[in-house]
């Protein structure tokens, strides 16, 4: 049975790639069967209707959209109000001014201890802290690498404390991620934390990840494992060797391109770059057998 969260996710990709299509009238038809089982992510879904209807020139209709969700106590980071081209039009508007006034004084940070699963059997013999994506949390983190607890790791899902509306969650911040990591670490129980890490992450977290172990902060990692980093500024230089250090993106990735830019940098930090054919933004099917030529088993 599926739960609101994976209900959720679900829709919201199929939104997005409706947008992407230009079929905006077919995505805010899809929007109209959100339940009340949605509730929680309203504030998120008015964004993304706000969106839609802005694009297609319905400014007034949008504004409502959000004036609705901030009515029922939503809120967004101001920067996706002011900085989205589709909210354009809406920009001098004096209620929308005050849905960005009201927002950003309902602005909150959540600091969440992280989860933590152990292999069914058997002492551990490392820690794979894997951060989330954009707009994902740790639930999301600690699916997509669970195939590690099969290879002897123990699994610890970081969750952000940076948010850009009430259930929308990612990692803008370099320095507040570090802190988020060096936050989450300190939950580990006495039976972690003396044994090798390994920093992995997906997209957003998937560039934290990998700048936490190029940089050894906020603690030295033994490797790394990334799938799609959302990558925007390198270090200058690997604090440390890595083992392993991988990184695997789609060739259908839109982010393809920015790893391929920086692929002589990363390849001098003796990390390896697997190109996964025809995925997109995305892990792979077959990504617990992939972990298993990656990561040593330590079981």
């Amino acid at each position: 049975m599926q739960t609101p969260e994976n209900r959720y996710d679900q829709l919201t990709d199929r939104v997005s790639a409706l947008y992407d299509e230009g079929l905006q009238q077919v995505a805010l038809d899809l929007l109209d069967t959100a339940d009340a089982e949605l509730q929680p992510w309203t504030a998120e879904l008015a964004h993304l209707r706000a969106c839609l209807l802005g694009s297609i020139g319905e400014s007034t209709q949008a504004l409502v959209a959000l004036q609705q969700a901030s009515e029922a106590g939503g809120w967004w980071e101001e920067s996706i109000l002011t900085e989205d081209d589709d909210l354009t039009a809406l920009q001098y508007l004096p209620a929308f001014q005050a849905i960005v006034e009201l927002s950003r004084a309902r602005k909150v940070v959540a600091e969440d201890p992280p989860l933590i699963a152990l292999p069914e059997s058997g002492k551990p013999g490392g820690v794979v802290v894997a951060l989330h994506g954009a707009g994902q949390r740790a639930t999301h983190a600690m699916r997509d690498w669970a195939g590690v607890l099969d290879l002897g790791y123990a699994l610890v899902g970081v969750e952000s404390s940076q948010l850009m509306s009430p259930m929308y969650r990612t990692w803008p911040d370099p320095a507040q991620s570090a802190k988020d990591v060096a936050r989450a670490l300190d939950h580990l129980p006495a039976e972690l934390r003396d044994l090798p890490l390994i920093a992995a992450g997906f997209s957003a977290g998937g560039r934290i990840a990998l700048n936490w172990a190029l940089e050894a902060e906020p603690v030295p990692t033994a490797g790394v494992v990334v799938v799609g980093p959302a990558l925007r500024v390198l270090p200058e230089q690997a604090q440390q060797p890595l083992a392993p250090a991988t990184i695997l993106i789609g060739t259908a990735d839109e982010l393809l391109e920015v790893v391929d830019d920086a692929a002589a940098r990363l390849t001098s930090f003796g990390i390896t770059i697997e190109r996964v054919p025809g995925l997109a933004h995305e892990f792979p099917q077959d990504f617990a057998a992939r972990l298993g030529s990656v990561l040593p088993s330590c079981g």
